[in-house]
């Protein structure tokens, strides 16, 4: 029992972490382009309103689009559906909006400051733009942190893209819910503890690690 929960926190760790990776790829240059392009303002009310958007909706999109009668089967052959990359595709999309949203607003800043003052000495844009992304690690890192909170904890997009299956797609917030839906709260209660303590050490530890790299 002991190694089961020790692996569905794993687990969580590894798909919530590869899912905030993934969608940081994308995510941050989109937020440098909205940054640099100044008037953005109607894109920036379309991403922030997509962060309210409910998770069930973006569950129910990724399923049809995974599932066996599903487009990316048919071009592919490919089943991804309650599969732990499954999980990671759903929560990558899922905190792309919030990511983008945080990390545009703290780039736009940086631009503002930076971005004249690279191009007044003769940077390049693309000098100028790894010069903003260089000064703003701290608060990007701090943007990847919320991104792998609100992914750790999703119920919905997890469940509905892996199943919750044991030992494969199982994680915290699945194995909650289902502790709770068999009337085992202790065991739920448990996990919710190290589901907080978890997000909690990974961002005290980035926090350091981002500390040290600015040293």
């Amino acid at each position: 029992m002991l190694d089961e929960t020790v692996a569905t926190i794993l687990r969580s760790i590894y798909v919530s972490g590869a899912a905030t990776l993934l969608a940081m790829v994308w995510s941050v240059p989109c937020s440098l382009l909205l940054a640099t392009r100044g008037k953005s303002r109607v894109v920036e009310a379309v991403v922030e309103s997509l962060v309210g958007v409910p998770t069930v909706l973006i569950g129910l999109l990724l399923y049809l689009l995974l599932s066996s009668s599903g487009p990316i089967y048919r071009l592919l052959g490919v089943r991804l559906l309650y599969t732990p990359q499954a999980m990671v595709l759903g929560q990558a999309v899922l905190v792309t909006p919030l990511l983008i949203s945080t990390t545009y607003r703290l780039l736009r800043i940086s631009v503002r400051n930076l971005w004249e003052l690279a191009m007044s000495l003769g940077a390049s844009r693309v000098q100028a733009a790894l010069l903003v992304l260089r000064e703003s690690v701290p608060g990007i890192v701090a943007s990847g942190i919320m991104g792998f909170s609100r992914a750790i904890g999703e119920l919905g997009v997890a469940l509905m893209l892996g199943g919750n299956i044991r030992g494969y797609t199982r994680v915290v917030a699945t194995a909650i819910a289902m502790d709770v839906a068999a009337g085992e709260f202790e065991e739920a209660i448990v996990l919710g503890g190290v589901l907080v303590l978890v997000v909690v050490l990974v961002a005290v530890c980035t926090k350091l690690l981002t500390r040290v790299y600015g040293d």
